[in-house]
């Protein structure tokens, strides 16, 4: 890639709960001249946003149109209840769905989990944004299902969590616009994503990394000393074949004569 083809920033979209951080780091290490600007969207504006081209990839909650944007799936997250610190489930390490039976169970606008039919009852109104709901929820007026990166992103005092059994579960996955060939900056991020080292992205010829200066001097230090301890002791190796014990020297060259 020459220096007329990289972009002057990489933009990365990201919906809540996802944390790009570990990834972000390892962009800087591996790309420090190419800024990466995060841009928070929400989970049902991501897809618009890549598909008109205000990000380069984002990391977003699947599904996605397949007709115009990538995606490889990354996780998926638990699925929990949101309660408060003294309602009955938390006697429980985890919760199944008729569990909630009675329970008024909130519904955001912002819900990210595919449901069939909600468990438990409806409340009379949905909750504009999961914020809202998890306020509603410290007031003592329903319970909240979500992701988990979900509840601990509103995390309150006031209110815990459990795992919900068999409940859906929502994919996070990494999308971008789908063009042929791939945008190299994107193919970077893909590589830090999936773990690939600097010298295995794809696309790229793997160079074997060259010692530096300090430690070609090193190795050159060390075969000289090994060189020098060989010579000494092929010198130790020949006195001692011809000296006794001592130091003398043996003087013996075959049998005495007889008298």
């Amino acid at each position: 890639m020459t220096g007329s083809d990289i972009p002057s920033s990489f933009r990365l979209a990201y919906v809540p709960g996802v944390t790009p951080t570990k990834w972000v780091r390892v962009w800087h290490e591996r790309l420090p001249g190419t800024p990466l600007e995060l841009i928070q969207v929400p989970p049902a504006e991501a897809g618009r946003l890549l598909a008109d081209g205000g990000a380069e990839a984002g990391l977003v909650r699947l599904p996605v149109d397949r007709d115009v944007l990538s995606a490889i799936p990354l996780y998926t997250e638990t699925t929990v209840v949101v309660i408060p610190k003294d309602h009955a489930a938390t006697a429980a390490e985890e919760v199944t769905l008729p569990d909630l039976a009675d329970e008024i169970v909130l519904h955001p606008l912002d819900d990210v989990l595919d449901w069939e039919a909600l468990p438990g009852r409806p409340a009379i109104e949905r909750p504009a944004s999961t914020a809202d709901a998890i306020e509603l929820v410290a007031a003592g007026v329903g319970v909240l299902l979500v992701p988990q990166s979900l509840a601990r992103q509103h995390h309150r005092k006031d209110l815990t969590y459990r795992p919900v059994l068999e409940a859906p579960e929502s994919r996070v996955a990494l999308s971008w616009p789908q063009e042929e060939p791939t945008p190299d900056l994107v193919e970077e991020f893909i590589g830090i994503v999936r773990g690939r080292t600097v010298n295995s992205t794809r696309g790229r010829a793997a160079t074997p990394p060259q010692p530096s200066a300090k430690e070609k001097a090193k190795a050159k230090a060390k075969r000289a000393g090994t060189a020098t301890g060989s010579t000494r002791k092929q010198a130790a190796t020949g006195r001692r074949a011809g000296t006794a014990k001592g130091g003398k020297p043996t003087g013996k060259r075959g049998k005495p004569r007889g008298r």
